[in-house]
């Protein structure tokens, strides 16, 4: 029996055991036909030296093959007795032979056994070393588009026939006139699919033809016609599968449906298209369509495709993108073992890229550069001039190399990888299977086509500026297609993301337009090159994926980005700024989200230079409140300045160039600006419906400060202790429209003052504000005279009241007013007490304080005992109980107060510089703790980053030396506390 099938290369049979078995099994089948021409065809095949030479080598490598031979015994015989031509011709008989309007079950079938025979005829034919590339892919790339123009008519058939499309039943083809357009996208629009590819498609329908004008229902109609189509090709029976499919190159695949109306999609790729579409639309080959609507959508195409004139923000971006694209040189090792040929360095990526990106920046200007293969490709860059013939050449012959490896290793389990055996006994079995009788010379020939495509890939972006990611931090990121790249996926992963996936999927929907901010293709392009830095800074925060949500929020928020992105372009170093806003300080992060435009203060003013005193804050707020000339506006511009100071501060502080301390001073600078400038402002909208007091000073009220406040210690989110206090005599009468007491106006003056700074409108609140402190707390009234003021604290205050006073601060108000509150308060403080009943009651207060806020952790900063606490009770104390002696204790800083009683010699000079600089440290780690994880920090849980933060605010030289250093500073404390006012009585 003669077999005109014969291999010029067949794969080289490494392991006698799976041959032995392979060619039982084959005997076994031949033994199972009816007939004995069949039977003694089939063990024909092993006598002939060229054909049992082809069987070996496919059950020695191929488990996949193996199995469908068997299958098809009778079909592959008839291949080697015919040879490939006419078994080629005879598969593509058995698709034509599918009757597209027989049953679903009978089209499945049909399809399943022609693409089975397919994927046997193109294998043999390359694994015998018939065919060449081009034709292999060719075939694979026909036996799809065969299968899909079956199904598709079927498909279409179905909803004919349900009266979902008003088209002819009985005409010869239903997709002709139907409008429907199905986009052959990637290797299958360029007809070098591999040889286990998915078909990447997108499919389109022409909602413009006269003959659906009335129809309401067509979106959905082709819709159900994808499905079903879909259903055809992938869905696995008995049978096996045909192709399977993938749909998410179309517009915005997240939001539309599986079949998109031209009329979106063309509106989609005019406003918001990408340059990586641009690049996939480079292939796009009409399939199964409709011909003049597939004629009509890739003529409105074209301009987007092809661009008449060079634009070099879209080359920039095409730089961009390869730069995402491509593995950093010190980021990836070519080595066999483990290979990615598609994807990995020197892979078949980079050279279709290297085609692909000059395509895009040439082809608007030069039509013979608008090739869909990647040979055809690098010809055309020869023939245009771009690229040298022999470089070409070399590229050339390194895809063809590469492919056939590919799909090698594809045919082995009919699996959609690339991927190298890792085992080195394993690959030189598979170098075996490549025909390769020494599997050294497979591995010399793949690291000389790798290392030749890394080179000149290299080369032809060599101008292109550098990623701004570290080498440390080198990976390939790609955020284009639909799906997530296992290689992006790994890199975010090594950034530190948590869940990487999920930062892929938004970094995607970015480009897609989604957000307002990225709407404008400038957008996308600027986007594009600051990707990689961006995420680099985001993964060096202590917790990435809260980090990056907080930018995607921000990035909501902005109602367009070309200007913040140009911003970043501009200055690189921006980026950490944010990056370290967004991952170390959440309050910060909340209001960026709230109020994007916060950014800007970093650029109004030089973010890291110290702020000016609080007269000069004053003098800059009334400024701006005095060019508008309506109360509202005038609401809102001091929430705006005061927001964008604050925020310059808290910035200062995560950049490490302002301690939490001493921003303790500019915080509440910034506050008493704000109240000095907006109670003025307040009280003159109030008079014109109310008028002013007779005889007042103006304003009629003043404020005092207590707390953090009053002692110049506030923190970037802390209340306000005020107390509202007028000395206009009781009987007066406001002379306006609507005539109020004294201590009604002032009352109500008092509360517009706190809804002016606590309101919360679309520039935010300002601050929280607490009256408790006030005299006989919240059941007094909003504003106190002076005399009930007086009173109060001369015959009722608490010990309490009292401690509090030591931080009294009056910050607003008539001078004459501010003056008489604080001789007030000097002399309440300056009495003699009666030392025993004044520790007593200390001592009581601290106890109960620490029974309702028990703290066993010294990251609990205010209430841990020997914490910041116990140094406010030392320090109050002490000026209460001294200060009738040596008035020039008194002050409202809790640090300043230590170091006037230690000059008072009231405390030894070295303990006071301790508690001092004890006190500093712990206002230093609240402040940073409050701007970074808030009020729960865990130590064993914490990021490294924060650590090495705190040890540098605590003054540590690392994290577990400043526990050490924190654990010994609170027993030192302690220690002071229990000495000067007694060892606590913590009851149960």
């Amino acid at each position: 029996m003669t077999f005109l099938l014969q291999p010029r290369t067949p794969p080289i049979p490494m392991d006698p055991n799976a041959v032995r078995v392979g060619i039982e099994r084959w005997q076994e089948r031949a033994a199972e036909h009816d007939g004995s021409e069949a039977r003694d065809a089939a063990s024909a095949v092993l006598a002939d030296p060229g054909c049992r030479a082809l069987i070996e080598g496919i059950v020695a490598h191929s488990p996949y093959l193996t199995r469908e031979t068997l299958r098809e015994q009778t079909f592959v015989v008839q291949l080697l007795r015919n040879g490939i031509d006419a078994g080629i011709r005879q598969v593509w008989s058995d698709f034509d032979a599918v009757d597209p309007s027989g049953s679903v079950d009978a089209v499945m079938k049909g399809l399943r056994i022609a693409k089975r025979r397919a994927a046997i005829a193109i294998a043999v034919a390359d694994i015998a070393g018939l065919w060449n590339l081009t034709e292999v892919t060719g075939a694979i790339s026909e036996s799809a588009e065969r299968a899909l123009t079956v199904s598709w008519r079927h498909a279409l058939l179905e909803q004919i026939r349900r009266g979902k499309l008003p088209l002819d039943p009985n005409a010869e083809d239903p997709i002709a006139g139907s409008g429907l357009v199905c986009l052959a996208m990637g290797k299958f629009g360029a007809r070098e699919l591999n040889y286990s590819s998915d078909i990447d498609l997108i499919v389109l329908f022409d909602d413009a033809l006269p003959i659906y004008a009335e129809h309401w229902e067509l979106r959905q109609a082709f819709v159900n016609a994808t499905r079903t189509m879909v259903k055809l090709m992938e869905e696995r029976t008995a049978d096996g599968y045909v192709f399977r499919t993938d749909l998410r190159l179309r517009p915005d695949p997240n939001s539309t449906p599986p079949a998109v109306s031209m009329t979106a999609a063309e509106t989609y790729y005019e406003s918001m298209g990408q340059n990586w579409e641009r690049a996939a639309m480079i292939k796009a080959r009409p399939v199964a369509s409709d011909p003049d609507s597939a004629d009509s959508f890739l003529r409105a195409l074209r301009p987007f495709v092809w661009r008449r004139h060079l634009d070099f923000a879209a080359i920039q971006d095409v730089h961009s993108i390869k730069r995402q694209i491509a593995v950093h040189k010190k980021g990836a090792v070519i080595k066999a073992e483990g290979q990615n040929v598609k994807l990995g360095r020197g892979g078949i990526r980079e050279i279709e890229f290297f085609a692909q990106t000059q395509q895009l920046i040439w082809g608007g200007r030069d039509a013979r550069l608008r090739a869909r293969g990647t040979e055809e490709a690098l010809a055309a860059l020869v023939q245009a001039g771009r690229v040298r013939g022999e470089v070409a050449n070399a590229l050339k012959l390194a895809y063809r190399f590469l492919r056939k490896v590919e799909h090698r290793i594809q045919m082995v389990d009919d699996k959609q990888t690339q991927i190298l055996p890792d085992d080195p006994a394993e690959l030189d079995r598979f170098a075996a299977f490549l025909g390769y009788e020494d599997p050294k010379g497979f591995r010399g020939d793949l690291a000389h086509h790798l290392h030749t495509v890394a080179y000149h890939y290299a080369r032809l972006f060599e101008e292109a500026p550098a990623l701004s990611m570290p080498t440390s931090e080198a990976g390939s990121l790609v955020f284009t297609g639909s799906d997530n790249d296992p290689e992006t996926v790994a890199t975010l992963a090594g950034l530190g993301f948590e869940d990487p996936g999920a930062v892929a999927e938004t970094v995607r929907d970015w480009h897609r337009g989604r957000t307002r901010a990225t709407r404008s293709e400038r957008a996308r392009q600027l986007l594009t090159e600051l990707t990689p830095a961006l995420l680099a800074a985001l993964g060096r925060m202590p917790q990435p994926d809260q980090a990056f949500r907080r930018f995607d929020r921000f990035l909501e928020a902005l109602p367009a980005g070309v200007q913040l992105f140009s911003l970043f372009h501009a200055n690189p170093s921006l980026i950490d700024v944010m990056a370290e806003i967004l991952g170390m300080a959440p309050s910060l992060a909340s209001q960026l989200g709230r109020e994007p435009a916060l950014f800007e203060g970093v650029l109004t003013h030089d973010a890291m230079l110290p702020l000016p005193d609080a007269d000069t804050l004053t003098a800059e707020l009334e400024r701006h409140l005095a060019a508008v000339d309506d109360y509202e506006v005038g609401l809102d511009t001091a929430r705006r300045w005061t927001a964008d100071r604050r925020f310059q501060v808290g910035v200062q502080i995560i950049q490490a160039h302002l301690d939490a301390d001493h921003a303790g001073e500019t915080f509440s600078d910034i506050a008493d600006a704000t109240i000095r400038s907006l109670l003025p402002l307040v009280e003159t909208e109030f008079a014109e419906r109310h008028g002013r007091l007779p005889d007042a000073d103006t304003p009629a009220i003043a404020v005092l400060a207590l707390g953090k406040y009053g002692g110049r210690e506030l923190t970037h989110g802390s209340d306000l202790d005020l107390v509202f206090i007028y000395d206009t005599p009781l009987d007066c009468e406001s002379d306006g429209a609507k005539p109020l007491m004294t201590s009604a106006y002032t009352i109500r003056l008092g509360q517009r003052l706190i809804s002016a700074l606590s309101a919360k409108t679309a520039e935010g609140a300002l601050y929280e504000i607490d009256m408790r402190l006030r005299p006989t707390g919240n059941k007094g009234p909003v504003a106190t005279s002076l005399e009930a003021f007086e009173k109060y604290h001369a015959e009722d205050a608490w010990t309490w009241e009292r401690m509090a006073l030591t931080r009294a601060r009056t910050v607003a108000g008539p001078a004459a007013l501010r003056d008489r509150i604080e001789k007030h308060v000097r002399s309440v403080l300056t009495e003699k007490r009666d030392p025993e009943t004044l520790l007593a009651d200390i001592a009581s207060m601290r106890a109960r304080t620490a029974k309702e806020h028990r703290s066993t952790s010294p990251w609990e900063v205010k209430h841990w005992r020997g914490g910041l606490l116990d140094l406010e009770f030392i320090a109050q104390y002490l000026q209460l109980r001294e200060a009738h002696r040596h008035p020039e204790i008194l002050d409202g800083n809790t640090a300043e107060a230590f170091r006037k009683l230690g000059a008072a010699g009231l405390l030894a000079s070295e303990e006071a510089e301790f508690l001092a600089n004890a006190t500093r440290i712990w206002r230093n780690l609240q402040g940073l703790l409050r701007l970074t994880v808030g009020r729960n920090f865990d130590p064993e849980a914490a990021p490294e980053a924060l650590k090495r933060r705190l040890a540098r605010t605590g003054r540590a030289i690392d994290f577990p030396a400043l526990e050490r250093n924190i654990e010994r500073a609170g027993e030192t404390v302690r220690a002071a506390f229990a000495r000067h006012i007694g060892e606590p009585v913590e009851t149960e």
